[in-house]
């Protein structure tokens, strides 16, 4: 399952804050990405704010992984997780016309 992770900083912090732990979290993240649990990895244009897409079997397996990213542990940032599922509407092109008349 796909999984959208969407980064969320704590706002009582600095970036003086997450220097020390910055290299040990872009290691983190190539070894995911090279596991092919993280496929891909974005910041947001409008703020600074990391993108995940994950493959997961769930939810609750992208959550455990993301637990292992150093500023997740050190509580410096947090993911929203969003389930996604293929798009379904394409099916309506293949459909065929229900008859409506008497």
């Amino acid at each position: 399952m796909k999984i959208l992770a969407l980064e969320h900083e704590n706002p009582k912090l600095t970036a003086e804050d997450f220097g020390p732990h910055l290299k040990a979290e872009t290691r983190r993240v190539w070894e995911l990405y090279q596991s092919g649990i993280i496929r891909e990895i974005y910041f947001r244009a409008d703020q600074t704010c990391a993108v995940l897409v994950l493959e997961c079997e769930n939810v609750q397996e992208a959550d455990k992984v993301l637990s292992t990213l150093p500023l997740v542990r050190e509580k410096l940032i947090r993911f929203e997780l969003i389930p996604l599922i293929p798009y379904p509407g394409f099916e309506r092109l293949f459909e065929e016309p229900q008859n409506t008349s008497p």
